[in-house]
């Protein structure tokens, strides 16, 4: 099957996380087809679970917002990019090899708890290739994060009669302007006030600050805590350390594009990946993969497919780098 027509299967079964048995199904009997052994584990699907060295992704998307088209060089939709454009690039190079000299997973729950890349950390070591959207540019920084919600607290009152309450959204703009002096973030989601005509008393405030590899989450959580906790309720969703990529699996990866013909070029990874799970458990890890990240999520998702036929042809050059006495 050539890349688009696998890639508009993939994108036609809807699979947001926590609904992923039917790619796992797809998965495992496209595999099992053309003669792989595969195992489950948690939700996850492996092969060559005995590896030491590994190509993983995830099968989950955000829930669907865009169905799948293809205009000639671009192929649109949910999850065609994160990351099923890299599913896509792993099944064509498994089918073109003869043995393989590295496992593979593909997980589930990537896109909410990450619970599954968790387990599978434990379960397993060594170094790995995880992919995601990098335009085919090998993510040697990867960023940290910390992830809040803060419940602000006001004062109800009668539309009319702001001077007798406190407004919940404006206290919550106020934290926001004070938050941005201790570190840039992004507002994932601001939700406040009723059509009652009242002063609101609520205002729910999601907020993601990214962090270089050298700047400590643990530092500024307790800046952030102590900051926030005087206008409400601060609940920690997220916090991971960021990491710099020097091992064995780069080394690899930049080898394999130059044996594929394909230019080696480096980017940051400025989102939360199953790498950061990998990375606690004391994995050797990168990030890379075909289709670019500033488009995912939305409903203009896209993804290159010469990217996915480049990916391939590395990830057969993987193989061949393994079996050499190079590695």
């Amino acid at each position: 099957m050539d890349a688009v027509s696998l890639l508009e299967k993939l994108v036609s079964i809807e699979s947001p996380s926590g609904k992923e048995d039917e790619i796992a199904e797809f998965i495992s009997s496209y595999l099992k087809k053309i003669g792989l052994r595969v195992s489950k584990e948690n939700n996850n699907i492996v092969l060559n679970a005995d590896a030491d060295f590994w190509i993983i992704t995830h099968m989950d998307t955000v829930p669907m917002k865009a169905k799948f088209r293809y205009d000639g060089m671009f192929a649109y939709g949910t999850g065609v990019c994160d990351a099923k454009g890299s599913i896509t690039a792993v099944l064509i190079a498994l089918e073109k090899l003869k043995e393989m000299e590295f496992g593979v997973a593909f997980l589930s729950d990537e896109e909410e708890t990450g619970s599954s890349s968790a387990y599978f950390a434990k379960e397993h070591r060594g170094s790995a290739i995880v992919m995601e959207p990098t335009s085919l540019k090998i993510a040697t920084r990867h960023y940290g994060t910390l992830e809040v919600n803060v419940k602000v607290k006001g004062k109800p009152a009668h539309g009319a009669m702001p001077e007798c309450g406190e407004n919940a959204i404006e206290k919550a703009i106020e934290m926001l302007e004070k938050l941005k002096e201790l570190h840039n973030f992004t507002i994932l989601k601001i939700n406040g006030g009723s059509d009652e005509y009242v002063i609101p008393d609520i205002c729910d405030v999601r907020i993601d600050f990214l962090l270089k590899p050298d700047e400590n989450p643990h530092n500024l959580k307790k800046k952030v805590i102590d900051l926030a906790s005087v206008y409400g309720d601060v609940d920690v969703i997220e916090e991971a350390e960021g990491f710099i990529s020097e091992g064995k699996a780069k080394s690899v990866l930049e080898y394999a594009m130059k044996t594929a013909g394909i230019e080696v070029d480096y980017a940051e990874m400025p989102a939360w990946t199953d790498a950061v799970n990998l990375r606690k458990e004391g994995w050797d890890v990168v990030v890379w993969g075909p289709g670019e990240l500033a488009h995912c999520h939305t409903r203009i998702e896209r993804v290159p497919i010469y990217e996915i036929e480049c990916a391939s042809r590395v990830i057969i050059a993987i193989n061949d780098v393994l079996s050499s006495l190079n590695f």
